[in-house]
């Protein structure tokens, strides 16, 4: 690998978001644009990275009632979202009763990821997900997107 492919990656865009539904809505489909923009994940896979990113933003606003933080980032391998929010309580994936109407989201986004987790961060917390295209791409055609992608 030459200086010039690391000088790319990891690529990160950061967007505040409001608590309301809107904004919610509006910060699932940027997290999806961004991803797309980058050309490495299927549409197959970005139905899910939006499925799963709708689900963080969601939680984030909903149980704390303040704006958080989405941040999209492509390490080479693999698309990472996170959101970070003010609230220090930890996610909670419980299961729930069969008649319940909410608190799956968690499990959705287990079981559509590759992986998911959660950190610390100064009064309250990072809660991620990452997911691996499902397609191969050869390094010519990566790093002619990744090129376009940085000139835009």
């Amino acid at each position: 690998m030459n200086t010039d492919e690391c000088a790319v990656l990891p690529m990160s865009k950061t967007r505040k978001v409001q608590p309301t539904t809107a904004a919610v809505r509006s910060a699932r489909q940027w997290a999806v644009q961004v991803a797309r923009s980058w050309r490495e994940i299927s549409e197959k896979s970005l139905r899910e990275v939006e499925l799963c990113a709708a689900e963080l933003i969601a939680n984030a606003v909903e149980h704390t009632g303040d704006r958080c933080q989405v941040t999209v980032r492509w390490g080479g391998e693999r698309l990472r979202v996170e959101v970070e929010d003010s609230r220090p309580r930890l996610p909670d994936r419980s299961t729930v009763d069969d008649l319940a109407t909410n608190g799956r989201g968690l499990l959705l986004v287990e079981a559509l990821s590759h992986a998911w987790g959660w950190y610390p961060v100064g009064e309250g917390k990072v809660v991620w997900f990452e997911t691996a295209p499902d397609r191969t791409v050869t390094r010519g055609a990566r790093l002619t997107g990744l090129a376009s992608v940085t000139r835009a």
